[in-house]
């Protein structure tokens, strides 16, 4: 199946960025937008999502380096406000094989409980 440039328009995220449906926004800016996921998988889990329009990461351009940028410090930034003080971990799902469900760009940020090694073992 050949790669899609523009992402679905009507993906709940997007939805959520056009605040068409509710959301648990804990941040937003002029490039991005966060809130709490509706099924966290532990006591802290956000997402933080680009406004503008990119599938997934492996579809990113050159051009989206600086948001890309923006959304890592974003997270830190939230990590810090939220006192992830003991750490936390950061997803990244990439299409069908890295368990990516919303055809839309975002960043897991899961804290708040002591992780397993490798990622999934608790």
């Amino acid at each position: 199946m050949p790669k899609r440039e523009v992402q679905d328009e009507d993906n709940v995220f997007t939805k959520i960025i056009k605040k068409e449906i509710p959301a648990d926004i804990i941040y937003e800016d002029d490039l991005c937008l966060a809130f709490i996921d509706k099924f966290p998988v532990s006591p802290e889990h956000f997402l933080v999502v680009p406004r503008k329009q990119i599938r997934c990461l492996s579809e990113a351009k050159k051009e989206d380096t600086a948001l890309l940028g923006h959304m890592m410090f974003t997270v830190s930034k939230l990590a810090k406000e939220r006192k992830l003080d003991e750490g936390y971990r950061v997803v990244i799902n990439d299409g069908k094989h890295g368990c990516q469900t919303v055809n839309n760009l975002h960043i897991h940020v899961i804290g708040k409980k002591q992780m397993g090694w490798p990622p999934g073992k608790n």
